[in-house]
C-alpha cells in the first residue's frame, strides 16, 4: 500500500464501497493508474489524470461500448473531481497477450479491430473529447508546429533534428488543408494497449485517448502506430498500406483521394510528435530512425 495517493483509500470507500487492501499494479504516464484489491476481495482499476475536461466524454463512450459487448473494461463510477484530478474506476480486465510484430498480416488483424471499434463509436453520441491528445493535436492554435506542452517545451530543443520538424510541418499543412468532418475515434491504437487471446482480441485499453478528428486521420495514425509495443515506433510502409486497405474493405467504403492523403499525413504527424518527445526525453531513437527512413515516401503518398 506504500506509495498510494492519500486520497485513494477514502475515494474507494466513498465510490466503490470499500477501502483498498492491496495493490495489484501501478503505472504513471499521462494518467496515474492503480490496480487495487478492495477489502471485500473485488479487483478494480482506479485512474486519475489532470482534469482537462475530456474524461467524462471518454468514459461515457467507453461505457457505451462495454454495454454493447466490445472488449473493453466496464466503467464502475462516474468521473469525480479530486483537486485538479479527474478520477474514475473501472473493472479489472486482466489476461491476454501483447501482439508483437509489424508485418502486413498483423496490420490486417489490427485493422479489423480498429474497424469494429470505429463502427461502434459511430453510434455513440458524446460531447467531443477536446482538447485532443497532443500526439494528434495538429489542429492546435499555439505558436509553431507543436502544441504547447510545458514539460517538453522547456527542454533544449536543439536535440530535435530539423528533419523531424520539417516532416511535421509538411504533414500538418496537409492535414489542416483537408477540411474533413471530425468523428470520435481511438487515438492511441498501439500494440501495448491491446491484449489478445490467440487470434481474438481480448481487451482494448486506454480510452482516455479518444479524439475528435477526421476518420481517415484516425485510421492513418493507427496504421502507423499499431506495432508500438513499448517505445513508440513507426510501422513499415507496406504494413501501413495493408492496414488502410483492410480497414476500407471492412468498413465497406473506399476512402477518397483526399482521405488517403490525410491518412498518410496523420501517420507522419504522430510519428514526428513521438520522435520529438523521445529526442527531448532521451528515449529510444527507433521511431526517429523509422521516420527518417520512411518520411519521403509517406510525404509523397500524403501529397504533402
Amino acid at each position: 500500500m506504500d506509495g498510494l495517493p492519500d486520497w485513494l483509500p477514502t475515494w474507494c470507500l466513498e465510490h466503490l464501497g470499500g477501502p483498498p487492501a492491496g495493490v495489484l499494479f501501478r503505472s504513471h504516464q499521462v494518467s496515474m493508474v492503480f490496480g487495487v484489491r478492495l477489502a471485500d476481495g473485488r479487483d478494480v482499476v482506479v485512474k486519475a489524470r489532470p482534469d482537462d475536461g475530456r474524461t467524462a466524454s471518454c468514459l461515457a463512450a467507453q461505457a457505451s461500448l462495454a454495454e454493447r459487448g466490445f472488449p473493453c473494461a466496464r466503467p464502475l463510477t462516474r468521473v469525480v473531481g479530486v483537486g485538479a484530478l479527474a478520477v474514475h474506476a473501472e473493472e479489472y480486465r486482466p489476461g491476454g497477450e501483447v501482439l508483437q510484430g509489424d508485418s502486413p498480416d498483423i496490420a490486417m488483424r489490427c485493422a479489423e479491430v480498429f474497424a469494429r471499434l470505429m463502427a461502434q463509436l459511430a453510434g455513440v453520441t458524446v460531447a467531443p473529447p477536446l482538447p485532443n491528445p497532443p500526439w494528434v493535436r495538429w489542429d492546435h492554435s499555439d505558436a509553431g508546429v507543436w502544441p504547447a506542452i510545458d514539460v517538453l517545451d522547456r527542454r533544449h530543443q536543439g536535440v530535435v533534428s530539423e528533419h523531424i520538424v520539417q516532416t511535421a510541418e509538411r504533414a500538418r499543412r496537409r492535414l489542416l488543408a483537408a477540411g474533413l468532418p471530425c468523428v470520435l475515434g481511438h487515438a492511441d491504437f498501439e500494440a501495448q494497449n491491446l491484449r489478445w487471446q490467440g487470434r481474438q482480441v481480448w481487451a482494448v485499453h486506454d480510452w482516455d485517448s479518444l479524439a475528435w478528428q477526421p476518420e481517415a486521420a484516425l485510421v492513418g495514425a493507427a496504421s502507423g502506430s499499431f506495432a508500438s509495443a513499448g517505445p513508440p515506433t513507426l510501422a513499415p510502409v507496406d504494413s501501413s498500406e495493408a492496414f488502410l486497405v483492410a480497414y476500407q474493405q471492412l468498413r465497406g467504403r473506399p476512402f477518397t483521394v483526399v482521405e488517403l492523403d490525410i491518412a498518410w499525413a496523420a501517420s507522419l504527424w504522430m510519428a514526428a510528435y513521438n520522435a520529438r518527445e523521445m529526442a527531448l526525453c532521451g528515449g529510444s531513437p527507433a521511431g526517429g530512425d523509422a521516420l527518417r527512413a520512411q518520411a519521403a515516401e509517406r510525404l509523397r503518398r500524403a501529397n504533402a
